[in-house]
């Protein structure tokens, strides 16, 4: 799917489906937050959430008292939602609209979140683009963590194809840029009760050359 291709799909699935509509939805963003927790990520640090849309890991962090935090999502309508939803406090945060194989960090970030964008890559070149814009948009040393369809998760998401990923597969995808700290296992259900298992890597960034 080509990156036109992929915002207009994108654009109309904000435009028909309702926040607890969607499979990803959780009320709670809690894989985020422990990997948050478990790494000591300080309220000072530059966090960005890729694919964020209008999930409430935003309004998790804002809660929490995270000072720099950017969403960013290829559907303009997904961030209107989240702006809408979050009123004034959507003031606090930074807002990109943009593919993330197209995306040109404006600064540095520590934290790199992800559990919606990367398994919708199917080629080579986008996995690759991806890995490097991260590559690009992270501090040396920063975190990245990376939730996507495990090889017993589901094959289709929202309609569309994804790539599922073991620990092993996911390592080498990103080797040329991060090393593996840590990958496990976690189960999501969607709101209409199906179980969708992720798998989740933690890589930092490797120093740039």
């Amino acid at each position: 799917m080509e990156q036109n291709e992929r915002k207009n799909y994108w654009e109309a699935i904000y435009q028909t489906k309702a926040l607890k509509e969607v499979g990803w939805y959780q009320a709670i963003p809690v894989n985020a937050l422990e990997y948050l927790k478990a790494y000591s990520v300080p309220h000072s640090a530059h966090i960005i959430d890729v694919g964020g849309g209008d999930s409430l890991l935003v309004d998790n962090l804002l809660e929490l008292g995270y000072s720099s935090v950017t969403v960013l999502d290829i559907a303009a309508g997904a961030i209107e939602r989240a702006k809408l939803r979050l009123g004034d406090k959507a003031n606090q945060v930074n807002w990109l609209v943009s593919d993330v194989v197209e995306f040109q960090a404006e600064g540095v970030y520590d934290f790199w979140y992800d559990r919606a964008a990367f398994h919708f890559l199917h080629d080579e070149a986008a996995i690759s683009a991806y890995v490097r814009r991260a590559f690009q948009a992270l501090k040396p040393g920063g975190l990245m963590v990376v939730g996507t369809f495990s090889e017993d998760g589901p094959s289709r998401c929202s309609g569309l194809p994804v790539k599922q990923y073991s620990a092993a597969s996911l390592r080498a995808v990103m080797a040329t840029c991060f090393t593996m700290l840590r990958c496990s296992i976690s189960d999501h259900y969607t709101p209409s009760g199906h179980r969708q298992e992720y798998v989740y890597g933690v890589f930092r960034c490797l120093e740039h050359v």
